[in-house]
Order: structure tokens, then sequence, then C-alpha cells
């Protein structure tokens, strides 16, 4: 029989744009204990390892007891979300300009380099002449002010070897971070392959920067367990693999909280609001398992090729940015989708210049414009500035990592677009109003300072409504207003996400009088009503605070579970590593069938051949996939999808899509050898 202490323990963290939590989880005894710190975006170690010190010494445990350390992270949603990320240079091979005007490209490639090279493949992969010379003339000058570089080619799925040479080319000259298209998906439709391929390489530093502070926590604490990291669907992936794919943990915190809010309530129906600093994310639990999107993960209004959850991400958290509607004789409460770091955590972290900067700003006769707002700089590396244009060199080189008033800080109001540019960039913050603070007004909060909250709802409770007058009479009123508003806000989206998932345009019917009406509860010979047919499961720290009058809003009760603080956390130790790997049989010529899996090719004369030869290296990749993403012990299962036609009634053969699934549980460090006295 064995005691708590022989019991293998795992240590799960969830790092989101205001805090990171950390759960320590026992098969056997569930959540040990839990902890909370500030997420340090400057530098991610910070946060890591107070959180998980303060967890470790809460259960009273040997760091060498931890077998198993998984994460997930809603750093790469946030990051699309709010449109941050490092510059990237964008290859195109076989691509014209006019392919950039597709799928969002060319709004997400935005101010970043690109260049077009001829070349590329037709469907069967046959390749057309490719030609390197202007990239080669290209990148010494390219290296010095990307961070990384994204790789498409035409029809570069069914023959990626255009694709591989550019990236080698690459690889060479600058030693920067490359991503190629066919490394993310097997799927056809190259501009949102290069749009996901994109993203991949804007986010990578980012990736990269949280699971090495990571791996430095482990080291320095004499954990010797293997990383996971959890992938947008939900599934487990080693620390290596998401270091090359960071794309496929978009939704990354999302899907661990549905595995979490699955374990923790054992509802098999619900639908799951996780809300959070930056974000809420709303997802439909059906039969105890999440829905996976199988258009492609959307987040920040681009609609990727990574499988994960069918989830509705919005910018709306604790930390959504407070604002009013303008000219309105009756203002209306506007919150998000930008975060702001909220004035009670700047007055905590920076003492007095706050709330007495706060306190000048009420004492003028009339309301500013940028009252209550501030902007420092977030302590990124210097050299993830490259890039900047001369205006916003010249305002970044103003901030400093104290927080300054915008009312003094700027000099016009051009200059309010380029600081938005900088908080783009990943290298500034703005502070202001936000529904933290008006909880931390109200009381329902106070782990931040109190009273720049305070001044700050004063601030924005003198903004004038149409008729000239203060919209509040009291910091109170409109404290209580926001959280109102956010409650009213968070069930307009579940019920938004419920009518989506059945079919219909959610936003524009929730939107309409129909349903407002039916929120407002208005009386009239038509009695209107709306809401869901499942349990809401309520995740979040301050999921008790915003959910608590949601049932009036949606027609269910709002389940708040123990733990739903860390949901994120043990959903990220609970889950399976769970990779796949497609490929195709086509017919370039008749009687000739040729096998593509990844850069493996193989021609036969004959489909049954093909066939073969298609399903033993999708199994033998996805052995090796799996141990990639950190599995020994796999079940693989592969599905195939066959077309075929029927001519002068003969069956002619066209194409066959092939998949192979690899599952299994993440390998774990034993217990160190017991020598006896």
């Amino acid at each position: 029989m064995t005691g708590p202490e022989d019991q293998p323990l795992y240590l799960g963290f969830d790092t989101g744009g205001t805090y990171t939590d950390a759960v320590l989880f026992c098969e056997e005894r569930g959540v040990v204990a839990k902890a909370k710190a500030l997420t340090t975006r400057h530098d991610l170690s910070v946060g890591i390892s107070q959180a998980a010190d303060r967890v470790i010494a809460s259960a009273g445990i040997e760091p060498s007891q931890i077998r198993l350390v998984s994460m997930s992270t809603t750093l790469a949603t946030n990051a699309l979300v709010e449109g941050q990320g490092g510059r990237v240079g964008l290859v195109m091979i076989g691509f014209s300009p006019v392919d950039l005007d597709r799928d969002g490209l060319k709004a997400a490639l935005g101010t970043d380099p690109v260049i077009f090279l001829p070349g590329g493949h037709d469907v069967h992969g046959n390749e057309t002449r490719l030609d390197l010379s202007t990239l080669d003339a290209a990148l010494p000058e390219l290296a010095a002010t990307v961070s990384a570089f994204a790789v498409a080619g035409y029809f570069s799925t069914r023959n990626p070897a255009h694709e591989i040479l550019a990236r080698d080319l690459i690889r060479k000259v600058t030693g920067l971070p490359v991503t190629s298209s066919h490394e993310l998906s097997s799927k056809l439709g190259g501009p949102r392959r290069a749009l996901t391929t994109l993203l991949n390489a804007r986010l990578i530093s980012m990736i990269e920067r949280l699971i090495a502070a990571t791996e430095g926590f482990l080291e320095a604490r004499g954990i010797d367990a293997p990383l996971m990291v959890v992938r947008g669907d939900g599934a487990l992936v080693s620390a290596g693999f998401a270091r090359q794919r960071p794309i496929e943990t978009i939704l990354s915190g999302p899907a661990a909280s549905l595995v979490g809010a699955r374990h923790l309530t054992g509802l098999d129906d619900a639908l799951v609001s996780d809300i959070g600093g930056t974000t809420t994310d709303i997802a439909v639990l059906d039969k105890g398992v999440p829905r996976i999107d199988p258009e492609g993960a959307t987040v920040g209004g681009l609609r990727t090729m990574v499988e994960a959850v069918a989830m509705r991400t919005c910018g709306l958290g604790g930390d959504s940015e407070v604002s009013v509607s303008d000219g309105s004789l009756d203002p209306k409460i506007l919150l998000g989708p930008r975060r702001l770091v909220p004035l009670s955590l700047a007055g905590q972290l920076h003492g007095s210049v706050v709330p007495q900067e706060l306190e000048r700003q009420l004492r003028a006769a009339n309301p500013g414009r940028l009252d209550g707002r501030f902007a420092l700089k977030t302590g990124m590396p210097e050299r993830l500035s490259a890039g900047l244009t001369s205006a916003e060199e010249k305002l970044y080189a103003s901030l400093s990592t104290q927080p300054q008033p915008l009312d003094r800080l700027l000099a016009s109001t051009a200059q309010i677009a380029t600081l938005q540019r900088l908080v783009a960039r990943g290298l500034a913050h703005v502070c202001g109003f936000t529904p933290s603070d008006a909880a931390h007004v109200v009381g329902a909060q106070d782990n931040w300072n109190v009273e720049a909250a305070r001044l700050g709802a004063l601030l924005f409770a003198r903004r004038r409504d149409g008729r000239g007058q203060p919209i509040a009479a009291s910091a109170e009123e409109i404290a209580g207003r926001v959280l109102t508003a956010v409650t009213r806000r968070s069930g307009e989206l579940m019920l938004e996400t419920a009518l989506s998932d059945d079919g219909y345009d959610g936003a524009a019917l929730v939107a309409g009088p129909l349903v407002q009406g039916a929120l407002d509860s208005k009386s009239g010979v038509a009695r209107l009503s709306v809401g869901l047919d499942r349990k809401v499961i309520g995740l979040g720290a301050s999921a008790g605070l915003h959910y608590a009058g949601l049932s009036g809003l949606v027609g269910q009760d709002c389940v708040v579970p123990d733990h739903a603080d860390v949901a994120n956390a043990i959903g990220a130790v609970v889950g399976q590593v769970r990779v796949s790997v497609e490929g195709t049989v086509t017919q370039p010529v008749e009687g000739q069938f040729r096998a593509s899996v990844g850069a493996s090719i193989c021609d036969h004369s004959t489909e049954e051949d093909a066939l073969k030869t298609a399903r033993r290296l999708l199994r033998e990749k996805a052995v090796q996939a799996a141990r990639e993403a950190g599995s020994d012990e796999v079940e693989i299962a592969i599905a195939m999808d066959m077309r075929v036609a029927t001519v002068e009634g003969r069956r002619a053969f066209i194409e066959a899509s092939l998949r192979a699934t690899a599952v299994g549980r993440p390998r774990v460090t034993t217990a160190p050898m017991q020598i006896p006295a």
C-alpha cells in the first residue's frame, strides 16, 4: 500500500493574460493544492516561478514527487485577438499579389514584408521551376527587421520540396525561425494556409519565451519531468512539438478549460463559459465531448486551418477596456475588445504615482478625453522593437517602465494611433478603468489598489452625456453599471454561441429587437422569451461575480464548480496526447497511382499498392509524431475518404484522402529508486 508521499503528482499551469495559475493534481486525490501569480509578460519566468513555488509550498511536497508538468495558455489567443505578435517575413512561392486579397491574408499581413517567388507545384505534385534569387538577395536586410519567416508554396501539401528549399536557405542565411505551410496543414487552399503559417511565425517568439521560462524554472527547482502543452483541440503535445507549431496552441486555454469543466462537474451536456482577464471563451459540451470546428479555428476574426474546439472567443474579461457610446443622451457602457492594465493593478505595482495623477486630473475643472489613461513599456527585449517607424521610435523612447499619464505623454491626437501600434507590437501597455476596477469599488475584489480603482471610477463618472451632464453621480453607481453590463454582455455572448451552433446568425439575432426585448423582459401583447437548453458551467476567478445574475438572462442555472478558478490548469494535466498525419493517393496519369505523405512521394502501377504504401507511411509517421509529441504507447486508427466515379459503367479512381490518428497518455518520469538504509 502506498502513502500520499509515494503517489505521483502532476503540475499543471495556465498562463493567461493577467494571471498564471498553478495546480498540483493527483489521480487518487484530485486537486492537492492551487495558487496564482500575476503573469509577467516581459519575463514570463517570474510569474511562472511565483505560481509554482506557491503551490509547491502550499502542498508541502518535494519537487521530486512531480512526474509530469503540463501547461495551457491563452497567450497565443490573446495575441491574435489583440492583433499582437512579432514582425514576419512572408515568402509566397507560386502565388501572385492577387492572392493576398483572399481569406484575410492582406489584413493579417499589415505592413510586414512579403516576397513572391516563381515556383510551386500542381495538384499531383509536379513542379514549376523555382527561382530563389530574389529571396537570396533580400535576406540580409530582412534578417535585421523581422523576428521570423513564413513560407507558403502553391500546392505544397502535395509536394513540399520548394518550401523545404526556401526554408533551408532562410535558416542558413539568417538563423531565424522559419515556418513552412506543409508542416501545419495538409489541406488545400493556399491563401488560408499562408495565413495560418504567417500567424504561426508571428507567435513563435512568444511561445518560445513561455516554454523557455517554464523549462528554466523546472531546471532550477530540480524537477525532472516531461513538459507538455495543451493544443487547441484539447490534446497534449510535448514542449518541443509546440515550439515549432505555436499556432496550434490558439484556444489552448479554452480547450483545457473544457476538459477541466467536464472533470470538475461531471456534466456531459452544458455550455461552458470561461471568463478571464482578456477574453471570454464559450463552447458547447455535447455528450461529454467538446465539438471540433471542422473549418478551422477562428480567432480575432481570422479563420485558420488549425483544428481546435468549436469555441467562440470574445474580447470580454475583467481587464476589458470600459468606454461609453459617444453623443448619446443616455450613453451605453461599452466593453472591450481591447485589454487594459487595470488602474487598481497599476497602482498596486507602481505605488503612489497612479493615484497622484488621478487626483490631479480630478482637480481639473472639466474632464479631459485622456483622463484615467496611462502608458508604460512592457519590458520586452529591445530586439523585438526592430522595424519601428520614426514616429513609433520617438514615442517608444519616451516611454518608461513606470506609468505615465497620457494627457502629459502625448503631444498630439496622431500619437494615440502611434501608441496603439506599439501596443499591437507588444511593446507598450495602456492602463485604464476596467471591470476589475469596478469590482474593487463595490468591494467584490480587494487584492489590488482600491483607491486607484475608486479614483478611476470617479474620473469615468465625470464623462458627459448628450445633455452635457455627468454620466453617473458616484464611483459606486458607475461601477455597478459596469458590472451589470458585463453580466448582460456575457448572457448575450452565450445566446449568440447557442444560436450559431444551431445554424443561425447568432450575433445578428441577439442584436435584433426581438431578442433584446426578451432580455429586457419587455411586456406586450406578444410574450417574448429566449434561453438555453442546458446548464451553464461558469469558469474563471470572477465567474461567481459576473455570472451571479445570469440565470434570468439565459433561462438556466449557472454552475460554478469548486476550483473553477484553475479549471484550465486542471484540464492541462488530465488530457491525452493525440496527433494526426494525413496523406493522399492520386492518379496523375491513367495507370499511375501516387502516394503522398509529407515529403514522401511514391508511384505505383496499382491503386491497391499505392493505398498500402500510404497506410504504411502514415502509420510510421503517426508513431514518430506521437513520440515527438510526448507519448510512447499509442493506439493508431486510420480513416480513409475515397473519391471514385462511374464512367460508362466502369469504376474510375479519382483520389483517396487518408488520416492516421495516434492517441495515448503522455510519458511520465518514474519514481526515484528507494535505497534501503
